[in-house]
Parts: C-alpha cells; sequence; structure tokens
C-alpha cells in the first residue's frame, strides 16, 4: 500500500467509525429527521403541561419536525423519567422535568430505578415559580418575622400540595431557619389546600403565585413575601423571605429540560439553542408570567450544576426535618 493510499484508507475509516459509533457529531448532523417526543411527567392541565404545549408548537416550527407532548403521569414525575432514561440517547425523546425528579425524589424515596445525574444529560433549566408565603386574615401577622413571632408564641400549621411538594419543603426550611415548629397539614393537591386556607381551617401556605395572586389582591388571604431569591413581577411589593428576616432563604419551584445521558452533545447544544429562543419568545414569556412562572434559559453546564447543588440542599433539609423515605 502506498502512502497515498494509506491516507485515504485512514480517511474512510475514520468517516465510517465517525457515522457508526454512538455520540458522534455525524449522527446528529441532519438532526432531527423525525417527531421529537416531550415527555412531561404530570396529568394534561398542569403548570408543566402547560408549559410544554405552549413551548412545543414553537419548537415544532423551528425544528422543522413536530414536537408531541407525551404526559406519563406517577410518582412526582418519576415514571417519566424513568422513560427517558431508558429510551434512545438520540434526541428523539426529550423530557420536560421538575425539581421533584431531579432534586428532591432522591431523598424521600427509598429506590429509585434511576440516578438523574448519572441517567440524564441537563440541556436547560426552563421555567422558576415563584411561591408565595400566604395567610388567612384571622392570622395578626402583617410580615415574616410578624409571623415567626406569631409561631413561637402558639400552635400554627401550613398546608401544601402533599409530602415532599414545593409547599411542604419551602415550610420545612422556614421552620429550620427561623427556629420554629408550624405543623405541616398534607393535601391531595394545591387546590384542596387553597379552598381550605380561604375557609380559615387552616393558617397559611407557601402558594403558587398563579394559585394565589387572584385570592392576594381580591383581599381573601394575605401576601407577607416571596419564596424565590428575587422579588417578582407578579407583585414586585412584596419581599423575599430573605429580604424580610431570613437571610439566604429561597425555595425555588422550577422545571427544566433533560435527555438520556448518552444524547450526543451536538443535538444537546441543538435542543438547548431552540429551547432558549423558544422560551425567550415576548409570547411564551407573557404566557409563562400569567402562570406565575419566570422563564431561566441557560447553559447545559449551568442547568447540569443548578440540579447538583438543589439535590444537595434539599438532601440536607429533609434530613434535617425528620422526612421519612417512602
Amino acid at each position: 500500500m502506498t502512502m497515498r493510499q494509506g491516507r485515504v484508507f485512514v480517511l474512510i475509516c475514520g468517516a465510517f467509525f465517525a457515522a457508526a459509533v454512538p455520540g458522534t457529531d455525524a449522527r446528529a448532523a441532519d438532526y432531527p429527521t423525525k417527531p421529537i417526543r416531550l415527555l412531561v411527567g404530570f396529568a394534561p392541565g398542569g403548570g408543566t403541561d402547560t408549559t410544554a404545549r405552549a413551548i412545543s408548537q414553537k419548537l415544532t416550527a423551528s425544528l422543522g419536525q413536530q414536537v408531541v407532548v407525551d404526559n406519563r403521569p406517577g410518582v412526582s414525575g418519576n415514571i417519566a423519567a424513568e422513560i427517558t432514561v431508558n429510551a434512545p440517547a438520540d434526541g428523539y425523546t426529550v423530557l420536560l422535568s421538575t425539581i421533584a425528579a431531579l432534586a428532591v425524589n432522591p431523598s424521600l424515596l427509598k429506590k429509585m430505578a434511576f440516578d438523574p445525574v448519572k441517567d440524564l444529560a441537563p440541556v436547560t433549566r426552563a421555567a422558576d415559580s415563584t411561591n408565595f408565603l400566604v395567610v388567612h386574615p384571622s392570622v395578626p401577622a402583617k410580615s415574616v418575622k410578624d409571623l415567626i413571632a406569631l409561631a413561637k408564641a402558639k400552635p400554627l400549621n401550613c398546608g401544601s400540595s402533599g409530602v415532599g411538594g414545593a409547599g411542604h419543603l419551602a415550610l420545612e426550611l422556614f421552620n429550620l431557619q427561623a427556629g420554629t415548629k408550624i405543623v405541616h397539614v398534607p393535601y391531595k393537591g394545591g387546590g384542596p389546600a387553597i379552598i381550605d386556607l380561604l375557609a380559615g381551617n387552616i393558617n397559611l401556605i407557601f402558594a403558587t403565585g398563579a394559585s394565589s395572586i387572584n385570592h392576594v389582591k381580591a383581599g381573601k388571604i394575605r401576601a407577607l413575601a416571596v419564596t424565590t431569591a428575587k422579588r417578582s413581577a407578579l407583585a414586585p411589593e412584596l419581599p423575599t423571605i430573605a429580604e424580610a428576616g431570613l437571610p439566604g432563604f429561597e425555595a425555588n419551584n422550577w422545571n427544566g429540560v433533560v435527555v438520556p445521558a448518552k444524547t450526543p452533545r451536538a443535538i444537546i447544544n441543538r435542543l438547548n439553542k431552540e429551547f432558549a429562543a423558544a422560551l425567550s419568545l415576548p409570547d411564551i414569556k407573557q404566557f409563562l408570567f400569567n402562570q406565575g412562572l419566570d422563564a431561566a434559559p441557560g447553559t447545559p453546564e449551568a442547568f447540569g450544576a443548578y440540579i447538583k447543588s438543589e439535590r444537595a440542599k434539599w438532601a440536607k433539609v429533609i434530613k434535617a426535618a425528620g422526612i421519612q423515605p417512602q
């Protein structure tokens, strides 16, 4: 074989292996060539589902392939996440997951069929949900400091959407940082909890902005602060809990996009670009705002680091609060 023939042979072999070995850019060059499944771990009609459907319409237009929302509810999003983990790592199965499956469930469940960090690759954080600390008007607290003093003087209770939900975890973090012992009252969803708060059957809730803002404006409940690190455009006059008396407090209810761990980087980059573009559109940002959400796209690396930090944070809270894995 001559030197020229040898070089040709090497080039041919290199091209062959680039096309044959999973994870190479050659495999992603023409992506996408068929419809994409966007998994959601909750039933139709919820916040994650409606967000996915709004974004999927934009992605269908920009990618030139149908992006179909596939609802697989159960185990706080774990069923959809497990389906994603076991799907081919080719970019055609994408998951819009939440804090539950990616950062909380590993500390709440005795058994997990997957590791969110090892078995799923981050694409981008999608949206952050602003939660409000709201009390019934009969509770004589006009500020976070008032509430802390009151909770240390008399028994108070707090409703939530269920054990391990964002509202429950916010309460436990509040108790730990404030030195209070507000009693948790779990409900089967945020809706029933709000109904009981409006009726005066419970004292307070860490509620989503979407579920509480209209009741706050109507004077049926009183908002004291928001749980996020920055103020909310829904109610810019409300301080953060950190500003109002508990420095460093942050309980963020978020969602984000992940794919199977071995998905080629070129595909992850394409999905990151397309999701970020969709989340930056004025009508999508307004749609999210109306639900109490803020678009929060970023790099895969930033989202991966955030998942790890949130997992570590809530593991400590769950352990300190004595919440037993189920």
